[in-house]
């Protein structure tokens, strides 16, 4: 005998609630408390209720889907569009993005569809999309400092909240870390391991995270008594990390001391000198940032400055639902602290 479907009175008997309290949660009503939405929840869980949501739709008026898009400033190339996919997948960055967004949205029976902008095109079909009420707004991890998406979202009048501040300045809502904060906090350890003749490989300069993150570095290096800091630029993938590296020590033999300003460039730094003979952390102390799954990965496993990925994602996803639900209505910033993860490397 087939099992019968659970119903709205199935949950509100799981709740200990009225079908009519369970229908206001499942609509997105805003006049129920928290703790009973919590309960009407848990209760969705336990009976494994699904709502129709085609029906909630005309209801709600929403799509109850969120465009997760991952932007960036590639050209129209079908192996450039493959190239920028395969980059973003590669980067455990990313992923910490993902389970953060989805561990918020999962609950609210919110879905996310991922979507790339990598190229005019592209953008074009994700405003269209939003634009059509296919998707009720759009979580943004944009990878270029060219990229034009805030610009032409905001223009639209879309709701869209973005992972860390647009270079190109636009009235937008995003959620970021106090880079600078953290690239201080690496100088501040590697002065205190005794480091004075230190070095750093920044993450790109175009990009507001890697000018903060250098800025705040020299800053604190400064502060110790050390006014001159060689930099070699990476871009915040492993060889970017490795070719700077290798620059570094060519130009600066005696470097005791390096701060990445990426964990995938610290991996690639701890690589090269390993293979030119230096021992970490004895001879040099390596610092990264990101406090990502390659820190512990890494051979030694990675000091690192944290930055609270998951946590950073699921508060970009809560902004947006302000925005989508009206509570929120002007675009604001939500800034995040680091904080400094000791291991191995330094």
């Amino acid at each position: 005998m087939n099992r019968q479907a659970p119903t709205l009175e199935d949950v509100a008997r799981e709740a200990g609630v009225s079908r009519a309290t369970v229908s206001r949660v499942i609509n997105g009503v805003r006049n129920v408390d928290p703790g009973i939405q919590d309960q009407v929840r848990q209760a969705i869980d336990q009976t494994g209720y699904a709502p129709n949501r085609a029906a909630r739709s005309l209801v709600t008026r929403r799509a109850e889907t969120i465009a997760l898009v991952v932007s960036g400033a590639g050209d129209e190339a079908d192996s450039e569009q493959n190239a920028f996919a395969a980059r973003v997948f590669a980067d455990p960055f990313f992923g910490r993005i993902v389970s953060g967004v989805v561990g918020f949205l999962r609950p609210r029976s919110m879905h996310p569809v991922l979507m790339f902008a990598e190229s005019d095109t592209a953008r074009k079909q994700v405003t269209a999309y939003l634009r059509q009420g296919s998707a009720d707004g759009a979580l943004v991890v944009s990878t270029h400092a060219e990229d034009p998406l805030p610009e032409l979202l905001a223009a639209e009048r879309l709701p869209a909240v973005f992972f860390a501040r647009p270079a190109l300045t636009a009235p937008v809502s995003y959620v970021d870390l106090a880079h600078r904060d953290g690239g201080r906090l690496a100088a501040e350890h590697l002065l205190g391991r005794g480091r004075r003749r230190v070095a750093t490989v920044s993450g790109p300069l175009d990009v507001p995270a890697g000018q903060e993150r250098l800025a705040g570095f020299r800053d604190g290096m400064e502060r110790g008594g050390v006014p001159c800091v060689p930099v070699a630029e990476g871009g915040f993938t492993l060889d970017s990390g490795a070719v700077a590296m290798e620059r570094l020590l060519g130009q600066h033999p005696d470097v005791d001391g390096v701060f990445a300003a990426n964990d995938l460039m610290a991996q690639g730094v701890c690589q090269v000198l390993r293979e030119q003979g230096r021992r970490v952390p004895e001879d040099v102390a390596v610092v990264g940032f990101d406090d990502s799954s390659v820190a512990v990965t890494c051979k030694p496993q990675l000091t690192t400055v944290r930055q609270p990925v998951e946590e950073m994602a699921s508060a970009m996803a809560r902004l947006l639902q302000e925005h989508i639900e009206g509570t929120r209505t002007e675009p604001t910033s939500l800034i995040f602290e680091p904080e400094l993860v000791l291991r191995q490397s330094a």
